[in-house]
């Protein structure tokens, strides 16, 4: 039997959940996530997915290269919240995790209840639309746990605006 989300709730906010990265698209999913989380008063949460260093346990070279990327990843959530805040006033939560991104992903939305919608950009580029994009398109798109939302690199700002 599968377990009813609490996000589906009466009187529970719905958490929007918009994967940050260094891709330039990213700017389009957090946009988009804020914007309907503003018009529906949902709430967002930002995550940041470190991959683990391989083989560079040597001397702490892993625990700095460890540091170095959780830095980067708080710059990047940083940046992400004060878009979330420009555009719609509120505070999102920041999560960090470190891991395979796709696993990391279940992990939270199986942790927190209330994540109803996940917000992911497309890439626009020939190597296609993202590796987290094509998977969930793949073969998991028919299991997972909750509506996914893709948002095209290519749309303007206006139209994401609108559609939110």
């Amino acid at each position: 039997m599968v377990k009813r989300r609490r996000s589906y709730e009466t009187g529970h906010r719905p958490k929007f959940l918009a994967v940050v990265d260094d891709s330039d698209e990213c700017a389009k999913a957090v946009r988009f996530a804020a914007r309907r989380c503003a018009r529906i008063g949902a709430k967002i949460v930002l995550l940041g997915v470190i991959t683990p260093p391989e083989h560079e346990t040597w001397l702490g070279v892993g625990a700095v290269m460890q540091a170095e990327a959780e830095a980067e990843a708080e710059k990047l959530l940083d940046q992400a919240a004060a878009a979330v805040r420009a555009l719609a006033g509120m505070e999102p939560e920041k999560v960090v995790r470190t891991g395979v991104k796709a696993d990391e992903l279940v992990k939270l939305i199986e942790a927190d209840e209330d994540i109803s919608l996940l917000v992911l950009a497309a890439g626009t580029g020939r190597e296609g639309p993202g590796p987290l994009v094509s998977a969930l398109a793949g073969k998991s798109a028919g299991t997972f746990p909750i509506p996914v939302a893709i948002v095209p690199g290519h749309l303007e700002d206006e139209e994401i605006d609108a559609l939110a």
